[in-house]
């Protein structure tokens, strides 16, 4: 039983927001803060520095997959021996000589030794529809030209690696600085709001991944084309740099509707304001599309697409939240 002349706890304290600490304290725990996301930052560097085979693998996939992607501008002809490769031409016609190449984007000409009776013969076929192991030999090589190029890209890929892996035990680190000193209901809102950002953010990658990147791969290449200027192989750093901040700034991008749904929830926008900022969203979005892609013209125009599309779902969402107060507002008034 409690003693009714011991003095009741305030009510924030019975609502959340932590024991009161010195400004000394809080030194102390933003210091571990710092040095436990710092360690296990490291920890994933090196686990992605064992793994860059593995990484570039996965990042090369969406450039052999924009070779699958037939345009019917172009037609590239392998020449094979075997197994192997030799060369990769782009005939004018479909006809080299007495050979048919078929309409296909893709076609394989084959040389093999042929022997005729003592003599030994150079014999040339074509496969007018290859299959797509095949087919990925076509795609654009990647290439260094500078010797400590490939051990500072193997470091860039491993640090945006570490970043993407270790991203979750970082924001766990976050949520024990900051999580004691709110409220019951501000927890709630700021647990709500990271578990919908994660999988946006998610999302955003995941999109970009096996829906976007191939064809703006597909796309650079066709404009480079337009311009008269074959590209045979693309400079590595180059292009992963590409990769990784195309696939950081759609997952950013896909962060909108928290902003925005943050703002409803505290009061700032509402419904009738987020329908009247549509027509000067379409131009922030397309400066964000400009700012969180690479400056390629396709990148950007999809970027400003989805950031659009985000922003009515946004606007819809906040309109059903209205709409439901409104009925629970009314149906507690009716009692």
């Amino acid at each position: 039983m409690a003693d009714p002349t011991e003095e009741p706890p305030p009510d924030d304290f019975e609502e959340g927001g932590g024991p009161v600490k010195t400004f000394l304290e809080h030194l102390e725990d933003l210091r571990w803060l710092l040095v436990k996301s710092g360690s296990a930052l490291l920890v994933g560097l090196i686990v992605c520095l064992y793994g860059t085979a593995q990484i570039v693998w996965i990042l090369k996939r969406p450039l052999q997959q924009a070779a699958l992607i037939q345009t019917g501008h172009t037609q590239k002809a392998l020449v094979r021996f075997g197994t192997n490769t030799l060369a990769t031409i782009e005939p004018a016609t479909n006809h080299i000589g007495p050979l048919d190449l078929g309409t296909n984007a893709i076609t394989v000409i084959q040389v093999e030794p042929v022997q005729v009776g003592t003599n030994i013969f150079v014999g040339v076929s074509v496969n007018p529809d290859p299959s797509e192991e095949i087919k990925l030999a076509s795609a654009t090589e990647l290439v260094y030209f500078d010797p400590a190029a490939p051990f500072m890209s193997s470091l860039h890929l491993a640090f945006y690696g570490a970043i993407l892996f270790t991203s979750p035990i970082i924001f766990y680190f976050l949520a024990q600085f900051i999580l004691p000193a709110l409220k019951v209901r501000e927890k709630k809102y700021i647990l709500r709001a990271c578990a919908v950002g994660v999988g946006l953010f998610f999302a955003g990658v995941s999109f970009c991944y096996f829906f976007v990147l191939a064809r703006a791969l597909k796309f650079a290449e066709l404009f480079a084309l337009w311009m008269g200027v074959k590209v045979p192989e693309w400079r590595a750093e180059t292009y992963f740099s590409f990769v990784t901040k195309f696939m950081l700034g759609m997952g950013l991008g896909f962060e909108l509707p928290v902003v925005l749904l943050a703002l409803v929830k505290i009061g700032i926008l509402d419904y009738q304001k987020l329908s009247a900022l549509r027509r000067y969203m379409i131009v922030v979005n397309l400066i964000l599309g400009a700012l969180l892609t690479t400056p390629e013209v396709f990148t950007q125009v999809v970027m400003a697409i989805i950031l659009q599309v985000l922003y009515e779902i946004s606007v819809w969402i906040a309109w059903y939240w209205e709409r439901r107060d409104r009925k629970r507002e009314a149906a507690e008034s009716s009692e």
